[in-house]
């Protein structure tokens, strides 16, 4: 491997499961091949990856997610008006918005985001963590008859929860009514493959999984309350603290995440998606 061909930073493991910080790359910069290659081969191994320091232009933040697909524009959630390829999480009362939820997101979509890149701009003294779950090991912890049942069945996702929520934090763009009838209820399996790494993962989250379909109430209560709590578990989580100009990139098919609401000062984090090309299967 010649020199210009390897890639120029370095990786470290922060959990078993799920998880990792990469320095030694200026994400304001053009990845070259080797960079670009290597941090998807890192993304696919530890599912989110946490940079420092990093003071992304709009412009430069936008075009690091190009490099990783169409950009996806939240189909209710407020963006920037001088690039409204950006997302804004402008919050200062998060008890009320409904971050404080383990989610993947848009999971209502036929096809939900790829990923996601994440950037702090204003934080709060303390507080203000983003957690994230490793949804492979969440099924990889289920008993073989449980994987195989799970495996023949598939849940309902719905916008409204969550989007309730955001209209009543004012953080929404779109009406009820609007969005209901753009996004109706779609169904997922509730154990999925991923495209790339074909590791069988677990698809219900709950903010937009409302029941699991084919058994009754009682059942599917009973079941999205055991696959929920799994995603609670210490031992498939990362926990990340944020400084000015961090950056988390995430791979939203294999995670779900959590934002602590235990603050009271505004945090304000803009948010590139890119757009899903994958639709949930098993």
């Amino acid at each position: 491997m010649s020199p210009d061909s390897r890639p120029s930073f370095d990786v470290k493991k922060m959990t078993g499961a799920i998880g990792a910080e990469i320095s030694g790359l200026d994400l304001r910069e053009p990845l070259s091949k080797s960079n670009f290659s290597a941090l998807e081969g890192a993304l696919h191994e530890h599912l989110v990856l946490f940079f420092r320091n990093q003071a992304l232009s709009l412009f430069e933040h936008v075009s690091l997610a190009e490099r990783f697909g169409e950009i996806d524009i939240h189909a209710f959630g407020r963006h920037l008006e001088e690039n409204p390829a950006v997302g804004v999480l402008d919050q200062s009362e998060p008890k009320r918005d409904g971050a404080n939820r383990w989610h993947t997101d848009s999971t209502f979509m036929e096809k939900p985001p790829k990923l996601a890149i994440l950037r702090a701009v204003t934080l709060p003294d303390s507080g203000g963590d983003t957690s994230w779950s490793s949804m492979y090991a969440a099924y990889d912890s289920l008993s073989g008859p449980l994987q195989r049942a799970l495996e023949e069945m598939t849940a309902s996702h719905d916008v409204s929860g969550p989007l309730v929520r955001a209209i009543a934090g004012g953080h929404s763009v779109g009406s009820l009514v609007d969005v209901q009838a753009a996004w109706p209820p779609r169904s997922h399996p509730v154990v999925c493959r991923h495209p790339i790494t074909e590791r069988k993962l677990l698809y219900v989250n709950s903010n937009f999984t409302t029941h699991i379909e084919g058994v009754s109430e009682a059942e599917s209560q009973a079941l999205l309350r055991l696959l929920l709590e799994l995603v609670r578990s210490p031992e498939i989580q990362v926990r990340y603290r944020w400084e000015p100009d961090s950056v988390a990139l995430w791979d939203n098919r294999c995670t779900q995440h959590f934002a602590s609401a235990d603050y009271e000062e505004r945090r304000v984090m803009h948010r590139v998606t890119v757009a899903g090309d994958w639709a949930p299967s098993a």
